[in-house]
């Protein structure tokens, strides 16, 4: 199992050098030795009172690095001063988790005060709540320290929403340093996620305006739908509708299923059908392990977008605000 993990490392240092200049594994075995373990046995037991904290989590990280990158910005709480910070901005309404990484950096600040990053508990927690999921084992550099930096307006301008077209979310990656593989492969996440239904109840009623549901969504999937989000509904639909005993299952049948017209997202219907991504599809579809293994290279090359590396930033020692 390490071979393997050090083996995707090697091959995403070899392809994305310079963005991991900064950033080295095990960078707090000397200031910290026992972090990655703290972090780990934390989400191992929040993980067996929720799997849900798998998607909850590869949530945040994903917000919080495509925002000023990966720096915590986004943990950081309202206050007088600074009344609307990420945390506010609409697209971040449905994150959550942040009483973890509260309980992760209370742990660590116990033991080793002032010497593990906010942004560094986020990458490593989201590591291991995706393996605890079901999903691919890899080690993470770490060395990230925190910004000082957290304005809802900057969320609200570049988190994408649901209905993105499949062109703009690949620049959208694209500007990250991510090509279309590592861009199928974070939405494979999906495959653990839920989406309120405010994000997709237009395709079952109302589609692009015309009083239908949408033609290109399975009708038996439009159908269950329309229950979960009728008056005495959830309100709330698994993304992945392949395992409805096991939602929070990481797998490639999300894939599968998008093929089948049974993406409930719009983006995630267009990723099968669009001829950029299609094939990307196709290929996670038919290959479990392929898409575990570029899930964990996309993954580590997400975590080292735009960070705060050496004497930038700080370590706070509340993750909720700045020191």
């Amino acid at each position: 199992m390490k071979i393997a993990k050090f083996s995707v490392l090697l091959l995403i240092l070899f392809i994305f050098p310079v963005a991991f200049s900064q950033l080295r594994v095990g960078f707090y075995s000397q200031s910290c030795p026992n972090a990655e373990i703290i972090v780990q046995n934390l989400v191992r037991e929040r993980f067996g009172l929720d799997p849900s904290i798998t998607a909850a989590l590869t949530r945040m990280h994903f917000h919080d690095c495509f925002v000023q990158g990966c720096d915590a910005s986004l943990l950081i709480d309202p206050t007088t001063t600074q009344p609307s910070p990420e945390k506010n901005a609409g697209p971040n309404g449905s994150v959550r988790g942040y009483e973890l990484i509260d309980e992760i950096k209370t742990a660590l600040e116990a033991q080793c005060p002032s010497k593990v990053s906010c942004s560094d508990i986020v990458t490593l927690a989201t590591r291991d709540s995706v393996f605890f999921g079901g999903g691919p084992s890899y080690v993470v550099p770490t060395g990230r320290r925190d910004g000082f930096v957290s304005n809802s307006e900057d969320a609200e301008g570049i988190l994408p929403g649901p209905g993105l077209p499949v062109p703009d979310m690949l620049t959208f990656f694209g500007n990250k340093g991510m090509d279309v593989f590592d861009a199928v492969a974070l939405l494979g996440a999906h495959t653990v996620g839920i989406g309120s239904c405010g994000n997709f109840v237009d395709r079952l009623t109302n589609f692009q305006g015309t009083g239908q549901p949408d033609p290109t969504m399975d009708p038996g999937l439009a159908g269950r739908l329309r229950n979960t989000c009728s008056a005495g509904g959830s309100q709330f639909a698994a993304l992945d509708q392949s395992t409805p005993f096991a939602p929070f299952s990481f797998d490639n049948l999300f894939y599968t299923q998008i093929r089948e017209r049974k993406g409930v997202l719009l983006l995630d219907h267009l990723l099968a059908t669009h001829p950029s991504t299609s094939g990307v599809v196709f290929q996670y579809a038919a290959n479990n392990e392929l898409f575990k293994r570029q899930f964990a290279i996309a993954m580590v090359k997400m975590g080292s977008v735009d960070v705060l590396t050496g004497f930038a930033g700080e370590i706070r020692r509340n993750c909720r605000a700045f020191n």
